[in-house]
């Protein structure tokens, strides 16, 4: 007598469910449908780009820009008016510590806003 070992595979139909659930999917992509989501992906990324521009944008002109100008103008007052008094009046102007000049006028401007 010989012992084989044989397997036996059950032969069971599948259930209706199964078969309803693949024959409900579509059998091949419609190309329409990835494009309006895709069309959907790119307006949404595209309305959130001009949103974070136009936040960059109010804060330059809102912040940045004034700041930089009143430094800036101030500096160039100071530095405009030394030049007028060493024309007019032939006197050496000459800063003893350039960065208290310098944080002096950040602080002004600070202050001014």
């Amino acid at each position: 007598m010989s012992t084989s070992s044989s397997y036996i595979l059950p032969t069971e139909s599948p259930s209706t469910s199964d078969h309803d659930d693949v024959d409900s999917l579509p059998s091949s992509i419609d190309s329409s449908d990835l494009s309006s989501e895709t069309t959907e992906e790119a307006s949404d990324a595209q309305k959130e780009w001009e949103a974070s521009l136009q936040q960059l944008e109010l804060l330059l002109t809102m912040v940045i820009v004034p700041y930089a100008g009143k430094y800036f103008g101030r500096k160039f007052a100071y530095w405009g008016w030394a030049k007028y008094m060493t024309w007019k009046y032939p006197v050496e102007v000459r800063f003893t510590n350039k960065g208290a000049f310098n944080a002096a006028g950040a602080v002004e401007a600070a202050a001014t806003l």
